[in-house]
C-alpha cells in the first residue's frame, strides 16, 4: 500500500507535491478541500496523508480534518504542512495525533525524509497488527466424542448471531480454540481476531494496551480495542482483569466507545466480545474481585468446554493431529501410536488437559529414535521415571492392603478407567476386557460402581 492523499487549496502545491512524491514510486490522489478530503477517505484509506494546516473556503481547517481521520483510521499518518507554522500550532497538530509537521516552502528532500519515515512507521505498525491477529492455532474442533459433539453444537448455534459468548473450563482445556473456532463461522470470520490475555498484561498498563493513548511525542496509538475493530476481541482470564479496567470495558459494552489513554476524543468500535475464564466467577462477585454488572454483560451465552478427562476418547484423534502438527512445523517423526501407547494415553490424568497432552507428544517425538511406532514406554512420566519391564508400580495405599481387598480396588479403577477412556460406552468396554456386557454390568455393580454417575457415561445410554 502506497497511496497517498494531498489535501492542500492551492492546485501548485497539490500538484507539485503530488509530481514529487509520484517520481518516488508512490501514487497520489488530490484533494481541495475538507468535503474531498474525508469522501477520499471513506471511499478508499490512503496509506498516508499529506494535510495542509489552512484551507480556504472549507467547513473544516486541517486539525479539524486531522481529528476527524484519526477518530476513524487512527492507523493512517498524518503530515501537515502549513505556511502560518510556529512552535504552538505544531505541538497542538502532533497532541491530536499528526505524525509530524513541516513548514512552507519545504525542503523536498526533508518532505521525502519525513514521508518515507511515516510511510515506515505505518508499514510496522499493520505487521504488529497482523501478528497480534495471526492464528495461534487450529480452528478445526478435533473429537468426535459425546461431549465434543455437544460442545460443537452450542458453538455452531451461537456462530449465527454477535452475542457475547461465556468459555469456562480448566486451564489447557481448548477454551481460546473454541473462541477463534465461533470467529472463523461466523459473519466477522474476514475481520481481526485479537486476543487480551487479562492474565499477562500488568495492571498499571492493561487500559493503555486496550484502549491505546495519545501524546504529544507519539501521537495516537491506537490499542487492542482499536485493533479488533470489526472483528472480535478475546478477554481470555477476564477474571484477572484490574476491578479499575472493569469499569471501562464494561461501559464499552454498553455503548461501543472510549477514550485513549490521554486523550480527549470519542473512539467508536464494533467489537464482539468472547471470554474465558478458568475460574469461578459467581465467588470472585461475592468476594468484590469481579464486578457484576460486567458478569451480567459477558455471560450472553455460558458454555463449559470440557475437560480431556470428559472427552478420553478423542485422545488418540488429538494425539495423531499433534504428530502431524509437530511434522509439518519442527520436522519431526510422522509416527505412529501402537495400540498399548493409545490406551496409556487414554488412561492417564490430564490435569494440564489438551496443552499437556501436546507436551507429552511433543516431548516422545523428540526424545524418541524417530522409527516405528511410539510405544507406551515412551510416555513416561513427568519426572522421567519409566517401571522395569514386565513389572506395574503398585501405589502406597494398594500396596499395603490385603490380597482380595486390593484385588478389589484394582478391579474397581481398571473398570472405571476403561469407562471413561470409551466414553462411557459399556459395550466397547466389555469387548476390550473380554466380558460380557451383562457380565461386565455384574461385575460393576458387585463393586458398587454406578454406571449413570459415571462422568464420561452419557454414551452408555445409547447401549441399553
Amino acid at each position: 500500500m502506497s497511496d497517498i492523499l494531498i489535501v492542500d487549496d492551492e492546485r501548485d502545491i497539490r500538484e507539485l507535491v503530488s509530481e514529487i512524491l509520484r517520481d518516488e514510486g508512490y501514487s497520489t490522489r488530490l484533494a481541495a478541500n475538507s468535503d474531498e478530503a474525508m469522501a477520499a477517505v471513506e471511499a478508499d484509506p490512503p496509506a498516508l496523508m499529506v494535510l495542509d494546516l489552512w484551507l480556504k473556503d472549507s467547513q473544516m481547517d486541517g486539525i479539524g480534518i486531522l481529528m476527524a481521520v484519526k477518530r476513524e483510521h487512527p492507523e493512517i499518518p498524518v503530515v501537515i504542512i502549513s505556511g502560518h507554522g510556529n512552535i504552538e500550532i505544531a505541538v497542538a497538530a502532533i497532541k491530536k495525533g499528526a505524525y509530524d509537521f513541516i513548514e512552507k516552502p519545504f525542503n523536498i528532500d526533508q518532505l521525502l525524509v519525513v514521508i518515507g519515515r511515516a510511510m515506515e512507521t505505518a508499514r510496522l505498525r499493520r505487521e504488529n497488527t497482523k501478528l497480534r491477529q495471526r492464528d495461534g492455532g487450529p480452528v478445526e474442533m478435533i473429537g468426535a466424542s459425546a461431549a465434543m459433539k455437544g460442545l460443537k453444537n452450542q458453538l455452531s448455534k451461537v456462530t449465527r448471531s454477535n452475542g457475547r459468548v461465556m468459555l469456562t473450563g480448566p486451564s489447557g482445556c481448548g477454551k481460546e480454540v473454541a473462541a477463534r473456532f465461533i470467529h472463523a463461522q461466523s459473519n466477522r470470520a474476514n475481520a481481526p481476531f485479537v486476543t487480551v490475555a487479562c492474565a499477562a498484561i500488568e495492571p498499571d498498563k492493561m487500559e493503555a494496551v486496550l484502549f491505546g493513548q495519545e501524546s504529544a511525542s507519539h501521537g495516537a496509538i491506537p490499542g487492542l480495542l482499536e485493533q479488533a475493530n470489526g472483528g472480535v476481541l478475546y478477554l481470555d482470564e477476564v477474571a484477572d482483569m484490574p476491578p479499575g479496567t472493569q469499569s471501562k470495558i464494561l461501559r464499552v459494552l454498553v455503548d461501543q466507545t472510549f477514550m485513549r489513554v490521554g486523550g480527549s476524543e470519542k473512539v467508536r468500535v464494533d467489537l464482539r466480545v468472547i471470554s474465558s475464564t478458568t475460574r469461578d466467577l459467581r465467588a470472585a462477585i461475592g468476594e468484590g474481585a469481579f464486578r457484576q454488572e460486567l458478569y451480567d454483560r459477558l455471560n450472553v451465552v455460558p458454555i463449559p468446554v470440557p475437560s480431556l478427562a470428559e472427552r478420553r476418547e478423542d485422545i488418540p484423534a488429538l494425539a495423531q493431529h499433534f504428530i502431524e502438527l509437530f511434522h509439518r512445523s519442527q520436522g519431526l517423526a510422522r509416527r505412529a501410536l501402537s495400540d498399548e501407547a493409545e490406551a496409556q494415553l487414554q488412561a492417564m490424568s490430564w490435569p494440564g488437559n489438551i496443552r499437556q497432552l501436546r507436551n507429552v507428544i511433543e516431548r516422545a517425538l523428540i526424545l524418541g529414535d524417530g522409527s516405528g511406532p511410539i510405544e507406551a514406554r515412551e510416555l513416561q512420566g513427568e519426572n522421567g521415571e519409566e517401571p522395569e519391564e514386565g513389572r506395574v508400580v503398585l501405589s502406597g495405599g494398594l500396596a499395603t492392603l490385603p490380597l482380595r481387598e486390593a484385588r478389589e480396588l484394582f478391579e474397581r479403577e481398571y473398570l472405571l478407567t476403561q469407562i471413561n477412556r470409551f466414553g462411557g460406552n459399556i459395550s466397547r468396554t466389555a469387548s476390550f476386557v473380554g466380558m460380557e456386557r451383562s457380565a461386565l454390568h455384574r461385575k460393576l455393580k458387585s463393586l458398587g460402581v454406578n454406571t449413570a454417575e459415571l462422568s464420561g457415561v452419557r454414551a452408555s445410554r445409547d447401549d441399553a
